[in-house]
């Protein structure tokens, strides 16, 4: 140490050894980056409306040929719409240029239809004379094209019925307390993203496993589900009122649907199948109000199981869902932005999720009237925006002035400030959150005491100014013009456990760089300098990092 107090770093040359061709030729690429119908690595990838990543000339040669391939796990792709994967082909690229391997070329279109026939002899006889029959009848519609997919490739699977009432809707779907946004110590889940809070709401606001409401179905209609042979004429019943033309047994079917998915977790799981997800699929666009709103609130109730999560993305339910959001029936809609925050929870939907164009429409329904809609589209946000992909596209539609602004208003603003935490986790999301004063507005907030639910508050806009400060060169300068100091220092005597930590830490920042702020920098420097240090760490004082996902 020197007589001013500050550590001397030993800075040294030296050179990085590259390695051997031998060595590039044992790394093999993540199977996320294979094309699953050519196993190349994709020089144009795109998600298709299932969810799944392909490379765009196999989709243009499977289309072309009237070919829907099985995938590994016995799924089919819905290729009806296709949207470029920037995130993973940056990411493959930057795969490409670490590891010393060659950027995928451009696929040549007679090698992939070679590959694509060679698949279509081993295929099934009934996916065969599917993709004649789609061949022969250029005109058939989306609708029709997928529920002869799920018939071909499908044996007839049975689903229960009971036929009710379309009950009057009523108001106790909305979730209890204990399901509401609870943020928790992170130090108790090692997990969890050390910058942001979590919020332990799992289920739709628009989902109530039952109702005391006199309106709602009786306990005695309430149906149960056994292991009884039974039933399964019954099942039968319901796929087939689905698929019904008439309205009135396509409503008496998802009314069936609806009870039954309740309550019982094993039923959930057990009718999600592809054949009963291809004919409710079919009614989500529905322009019927009861047969739309009942058709999304029974998917809601599947989505319920982690195990179906995956399962209903892939079946191609996102831009239904999306569309609903942008023009649907009002409780259709609280229905849509449940159906996405449950499946948003899944971490293998939430690239799809964004890809497929679900956050813009989620960022209008933060103004929506109905506060189900609002709840569920802020907790899906949230959600989406813990990987760097979506992070990104926030940024890049605007959503940190319409963030800010809202928590400032004071609407949702607990539940907005841990989207913005997520933001502020990444280097874009970071500096438009302190072009847009973020700072002076988090400040704020903190000195005029955070509003209703206040303690929430104040714990996650000093975690949102604890994840500003992080890595930052203008964090310090912003903070002392928005006299944050005062603010933080009653924080750190007066505020909760968790609140008072991160306080402390960035007036720690603010006082003078300590080891760990000189670390940051020097790893900045070392990055675009080339250079290396002798690192000296206090022990069990490293700062924790941004939340970042690898694709």
């Amino acid at each position: 140490m020197g007589g001013n107090g500050k550590r001397r770093w030993k800075i040294s040359f030296y050179s990085r050894s590259k390695p051997t061709q031998t060595q590039h030729q044992q790394q093999q690429p993540p199977k996320e980056f294979l094309c699953p119908i050519s196993g190349s690595l994709m020089f144009d990838p795109v998600v298709v409306s299932s969810g799944q990543t392909f490379e765009r000339l196999s989709v243009q040669v499977c289309h072309d040929l009237g070919f829907i391939p099985t995938l590994q796990d016995n799924s089919l792709p819905d290729f009806t719409n296709v949207i470029p994967n920037l995130a993973i082909k940056t990411t493959i690229q930057n795969w490409c240029d670490s590891s010393g391997t060659q950027h995928p070329p451009a696929p040549d279109y007679s090698s992939l239809e070679e590959i694509i026939r060679e698949k279509m002899k081993f295929s099934s006889p009934s996916a065969s004379s599917l993709s004649k029959s789609m061949q022969l009848s250029p005109d058939i519609r989306v609708s029709e094209r997928e529920l002869l997919k799920a018939v071909a490739e499908n044996p007839p699977v049975l689903f229960s019925h009971a036929n009710t009432e379309l009950p009057p809707r009523v108001n106790h779907f909305y979730s209890s307390s204990s399901e509401e946004s609870v943020i928790v110590n992170t130090a108790a889940t090692p997990s969890a993203s050390p910058l942001t809070p979590l919020p332990l709401a799992t289920r739709p606001a628009c989902y109530s496993s039952s109702s005391s409401s006199s309106n709602s179905i009786a306990e005695s209609e309430t149906l149960t589900v056994t292991e009884n042979p039974k039933l399964s004429r019954e099942e039968h019943e319901i796929v087939e009122k689905l698929k019904s033309l008439d309205v009135r047994d396509q409503e008496q079917g998802l009314i069936s649907l609806r009870k039954i998915t309740r309550t019982k977790e094993e039923t959930r799981v057990s009718l999600c199948t592809p054949r009963l997800l291809s004919a409710l699929r079919t009614l989500v666009p529905s322009r019927y109000f009861s047969v739309q709103t009942n058709a999304i609130a029974s998917l809601v109730n599947l989505s319920l199981e982690k195990v179906n999560k995956v399962k209903i993305v892939r079946s191609g339910f996102i831009p239904l869902l999306i569309d609903v959001l942008k023009g649907g029936f009002d409780e259709a809609q609280e229905h849509a932005a449940g159906a996405l925050f449950s499946l948003a929870l899944e971490d293998e939907n939430k690239m799809a999720i964004g890809v497929l164009g679900a956050l813009q429409p989620l960022m209008h329904m933060l103004r929506a009237e109905s506060e189900r809609a609002r709840h569920d589209s802020s907790l899906a946000l949230y959600h989406l925006s813990l990987i760097q992909s979506n992070r990104v596209k926030l940024v890049k539609l605007g959503a940190v002035s319409m963030l800010l602004s809202m928590v400032k208003s004071g609407d949702l603003a607990s539940r907005l400030l841990l989207v913005l935490c997520n933001l502020a986790a990444c280097n874009e999301g970071r500096s438009a959150m302190l072009d847009a004063n973020a700072v002076a507005i988090l400040v704020g907030i903190l000195r005029e005491g955070g509003g209703g639910d206040s303690e929430v508050i104040r714990e996650n806009c000093v975690a949102a100014l604890f994840a500003l400060s992080h890595g930052s060169m203008r964090f310090k300068g912003l903070a002392k013009e928005a006299r944050a100091v005062e603010v933080l220092r009653e924080i750190e005597e007066r505020g909760s456990n968790r609140a008072r930590e991160k306080a402390k830490r960035i007036l720690m920042m603010m006082r003078g760089r300590d080891e760990e702020d000189e670390d940051i920098y020097w790893e900045e420097v070392l990055e675009s300098g080339g250079i290396s240090r002798t690192r000296h760490r206090a022990a069990g004082r490293n700062l924790p990092g941004p939340n970042t996902t690898n694709f």
